[in-house]
């Protein structure tokens, strides 16, 4: 959570407004004459549960509390940040701070891909890589595979790489914090890493965040990682990600594996939808990336006891998919990558076979139960039913209800029973960010995914600010978030990002990061028709805001608030019909054919 959200959930927008105007019940909201312009009759309305403000007078304007506060005080949102930041108790980082923690991280990146360098001109060229070299072969990767994904070696000597680190001005300091020295009791420092085949891990932008390595002969454990760092994180990594999602956004569907090597065969025969989730526990944080990607998710773990027990973990995490996650059912005794590499066509046909996970479930866990017996029928439903009462689709939920039934031969009202006197155990679901929309006014979350996708479109396509669409038809008012609206003031402004980012108050970095990492389901083929769709979108959602709150106030819309909707919607008529032309057009249909 971003300190902007912190400071969101513990002030109170009513306590906040409260003690510049008198607030008054207007149903399940407030109103008052509005705190900014001399008035008769109140035109200014606080919704409680949206945490939000409007003026439907002379000001014609609203927002969160933020925007309340810069307005009323004259401050800035960097000063109005601090103002509630104190008042809720909640630390902002410095400025500097921020810059120096960036800076570190850079330098870790900076290491990392040094060492990457290092490790990948060892196996190629090295005589003490030889081993390495032949356990490559031998698994079936070619030269052009070793090096898209850069496979390294380490020497086996204990000083190896810190020399040749420091010979590029990196200091130990750094190496230990990167993780690619360790330290002894008596304080001296070694390579972590020592005659093994290296794997360079890399986030979503490319960038080498740590390593995995495998040993060479038959010790144990076959596999380490870099430890936690500023830059690793292995519950927060997935292994090819990089170069796995765009295939992901065009197929709609992400592969999830358990290891390097299943990842890399895969990518190797095509099936470059791949990643790997670091071993066998797959996590919230890696499903909440792919998420962005694709909400089709398919494990292929592998056919061994650990690799079930993983997938049968993973059924929470269909809620905060709101979708099903689906298994392929490997040959007894095979790995993905053994499948791979016998026959491609064989593992399409596995993948486009994959079974819902819950229905796995049911396979694995009645598999050796006879259910003719009373007490097998029991544990069938001791064991599934707390699976069947995780799921938040009532849909789903009762089909499964009803499969239970089937399957032990008892009827539905028995099993429904047991499932009301069930005390299950609470179930990590996705939390929304921002609270639901209430009493049809849109809340925060019904707005706020829009702006930010709109955002990172602006963020990573610079060349938007050239498009045909006018940037005056997108205006800042339309983002109804204090921190969205900041970073589009300053992108309207900045000449590049990092000018743009000089122009943020340092609080905003940690989303400005967000919206700069998001994977967008665009491309540069169809970016400029998606920037209109988003334009759109998000004016319509502006319109349908007032709209909303105008009611929910129970107060006729003045001359004031109607001119601007009529304005915005005979706006947004007129680039709905210009991407209409523009997108049908005969020429364009070819072009998009």
């Amino acid at each position: 959570m971003s300190v902007i959200d912190e400071v969101k959930q513990k002030i109170d927008i009513v306590e906040v407004i409260s003690q510049y105007a008198t607030l008054k019940k207007a149903g399940r909201n407030l109103t008052a004459l509005c705190p900014f312009h001399s008035e008769k009759n109140p035109s200014f309305f606080v919704y409680p549960e949206q945490q939000s403000w409007h003026c439907f007078g002379a000001c014609n304007t609203g927002g969160d509390v933020f925007a309340f506060v810069m307005k009323k005080e004259g401050l800035d949102f960097g000063e109005a940040l601090r103002t509630l930041a104190e008042r809720a108790g909640v630390t902002l980082p410095s400025r500097t701070a921020q810059r120096e923690k960036k800076e570190e991280k850079e330098e870790f990146y900076s290491i990392n891909d040094a060492a990457a360098l290092y490790f990948h001109n060892l196996l190629l060229n090295s005589p003490a890589a030889e081993k390495a070299r032949k356990y490559a072969t031998q698994r079936g990767f070619t030269l052009k595979t070793i090096a898209d994904f850069q496979l390294g070696f380490s020497l086996d000597g204990w000083e190896d790489l810190k020399q040749y680190l420091k010979e590029k001005g990196h200091t130990e300091e750094t190496m230990v914090a990167a993780g690619l020295l360790s330290k002894s009791d008596d304080g001296r420092t070694y390579d972590r890493f020592r005659g093994k085949l290296m794997f360079p891990i890399r986030d979503s932008r490319g960038r080498v965040t740590g390593f995995g390595a495998r040993v060479l002969d038959d010790s144990l454990p076959k596999y380490v990682n870099s430890p936690q760092t500023p830059t690793f994180d292995k519950s927060g990594t997935l292994y090819g990600i990089e170069r796995a999602a765009a295939e992901i956004r065009k197929q709609d569907r992400a592969i999830i594996m358990e290891g390097y090597m299943d990842v890399i065969m895969a990518h190797q025969n095509g099936s470059s939808n791949a990643v790997a989730s670091m071993g066998t526990a797959i996590t919230e944080t890696q499903v909440n990336i792919l998420r962005k990607l694709s909400k089709n998710l398919v494990l292929s773990l592998d056919a061994d006891a650990a690799g079930e027990e993983a997938m049968l973990r993973t059924v929470n995490y269909e809620n905060i998919l709101n979708n099903e996650i689906r298994v392929i059912i490997l040959p007894e005794g095979k790995d993905p990558d053994d499948v791979i590499k016998e026959d491609i066509n064989n593992w399409q046909i596995l993948i486009d076979r994959a079974v819902p996970l819950i229905d796995f479930m049911f396979e694995k866990t009645t598999a050796n139960l006879d259910l003719s017996t009373a007490r097998d029928k029991s544990g069938a439903v001791e064991n599934l039913l707390p699976v069947i009462a995780a799921i938040s689709d009532p849909i789903r939920q009762a089909h499964y209800l009803q499969k239970m039934a089937g399957l032990v031969d008892v009827d539905m009202g028995t099993i429904k029973a047991s499932l009301s006197r069930l005390k299950t155990t609470p179930v990590r679901r996705k939390v929304p960010a921002r609270q639901p929309a209430t009493n049809g006014i849109p809340g925060k979350g019904a707005s706020s995914s829009k702006e930010e996708y709109l955002l990172a479109m602006l963020l990573q396509f610079q060349e938007l600010k050239k498009t045909s669409i006018s940037t005056e038809e997108l205006l800042p008012k339309y983002f109804l978030n204090s921190e969205n609206r900041e970073i589009f003031n300053a992108w309207q402004e900045a000449k590049d990002i990092n000018e743009l980012k000089e122009k943020l108050d340092s609080a905003i970095y940690e989303h400005f990061d967000t919206l700069i990492n998001i994977n967008l389901p665009v491309t540069e083929i169809n970016v400029e028709k998606r920037y209109e769709d988003y334009i759109i979108e998000l004016k319509k959602k502006y319109i349908k805001n007032l709209f909303a709150m105008k009611a929910a106030s129970a107060e006729p819309v003045d001359d004031a608030s109607s001119q601007e909707i009529i304005d915005t919607s005979n706006q947004l008529h007129k680039i709905e019909i210009h991407s209409s032309e523009k997108w049908n057009s005969p020429f364009t249909k070819r072009i998009r054919r």
